[in-house]
């Protein structure tokens, strides 16, 4: 296992534009640095809102040696929690997902209000304070619909990411909507590899036959080239969306980079990820009066990528495992009044990505195969079609050493004096 300084060393002496040291994708020690650094620093992506609609309602989410609990209170905010009674330490919530009036602890029963309060802890003596023992909280915020989470003390800067993603997600109603369908998939690869994939169409074309009957390999439609153009195609797109109010021009975080926003065309006449390129959903949980409005796509490292549709809304979460194991979720997002069967077939409407990602799961563990070996060196990125590759290699070195070595006041990276 590789210690910290040596995880330090690999990332200051890697070669700029290849994909990164063997080490680095299967290192138990890096997997450790990865978690600390970036997974227990950073905000992290955890459910749709509309997944918990009613008061009580919670679902936990573990990341790493921690388990999260997230429950909408009887004020209707959504709070997070250490899954961790204060009493001896037991798991509080024990299922997934669930809805309770209290959060009982299942071992002494003691119980706390949807807030973390403390309500009632039994024969604790004359001298026991409830108010010292409410649940330890978690930084929480509901952006537009979706819920983030932050295990740190003190959470990094968000509100620059918050008033961007308010815009872009305003006609995209996820606060109404709910979750159609739900996949999760375990990924036998680390999860830069996972992110890798997703960076580039450079393997589309040779792996996804199903998804490009709609949506463009065309490096220059996501912005994900590195010529800093694009197409007149997405130019002419974005400006029809937003001359209705549906904010598309390609935007990314100036400082870190660690999140973006496009919407992309798809392919032709095309409206949905579907095989006939039709609307998959005919009660849209989205304001945008046309249905060919392509596919707004986002990102927010580490934790997930979205595609928000005319129709619906596709919601990936990554969730680091092992270092060479990966989750990942996927969750369809319909309107909350829409039908099954009436408005939406299932099979219809999820068999397009179903199909992706297992095509990704096996890219994905055959690039961990492959960089497992002996023989492996670290290759070129295509700088046509792996600009993306190259931002997030960036963005994650940039990160790991920045949290090691501590950033200098102007925010670049210095490094520790040996």
């Amino acid at each position: 296992m590789l210690r910290e300084s040596e995880v330090l060393s690999l990332l200051m002496r890697r070669t700029p534009a290849h994909s990164l040291e063997q080490d680095l994708y299967c290192d138990a020690g890096v997997f450790e640095v990865d978690m600390e650094k970036i997974w227990y620093r950073e905000w992290v992506f955890a459910i749709p809102a509309c997944e918990i609609p009613k008061a009580g309602e919670f679902v936990v989410h573990e990341i790493g040696a921690y388990s999260v609990v997230i429950v909408r209170g009887n004020d209707g905010e959504i709070r997070a929690f250490h899954n961790a009674c204060r009493h001896r330490g037991s798991v509080l919530c024990k299922t997934k997902k669930g809805r309770g009036p209290k959060l009982v602890c299942p071992y002494h029963q003691w119980t706390y209000e949807l807030d973390g309060s403390l309500l009632w802890a039994r024969d604790m003596g004359p001298d026991f304070v409830a108010s010292d023992h409410g649940l330890m909280s978690v930084h929480c915020r509901n952006v537009s619909g979706m819920v983030y989470i932050c295990l740190a003390d003190e959470a990094p800067e968000f509100e620059d990411f918050a008033a961007e993603a308010a815009r872009y997600l305003a006609p995209h109603d996820l606060e109404n909507s709910k979750v159609a369908f739900e996949s999760t998939i375990i990924e036998k690869g680390n999860w830069k590899l996972v992110w890798e994939n997703n960076r580039e169409c450079y393997h589309c074309s040779g792996n996804h036959p199903s998804l490009c009957l709609t949506f463009p390999d065309d490096p220059r439609a996501i912005g994900n080239d590195d010529s800093g153009q694009l197409s007149g195609l997405l130019e002419t797109h974005v400006a029809r969306c937003e001359a209705v109010g549906a904010p598309s021009a390609h935007k990314e975080d100036p400082v870190r980079g660690d999140w973006r926003f496009v919407r992309t065309p798809l392919l032709g006449a095309g409206e949905s990820y579907t095989l006939d390129g039709k609307v998959a959903v005919t009660k849209p949980n989205s304001s945008i009066p046309f249905k060919d409005a392509g596919s707004l796509l986002k990102y927010k490292y580490p934790g997930c990528w979205n595609h928000f549709l005319s129709d619906h809304a596709l919601i990936f979460r990554v969730t680091p495992i092992s270092a060479t194991e990966t989750e990942v979720c996927t969750k369809w997002l319909v309107h909350k009044d829409a039908v099954e069967g009436q408005d939406y077939d299932v099979k219809r409407l999820t068999e397009v990505w179903l199909a992706t990602n297992d095509e990704d799961r096996e890219v994905v563990e055959n690039n961990q195969r492959g960089i497992l070996s002996p023989a492996y060196r670290p290759g070129p990125y295509s700088p046509t079609h792996e600009g993306g590759n190259i931002q997030f290699t960036d963005w994650y070195a940039e990160t790991i050493v920045r949290a090691i070595t501590g950033p200098d006041r102007r925010g670049k990276l210095t490094v520790a004096a040996e």
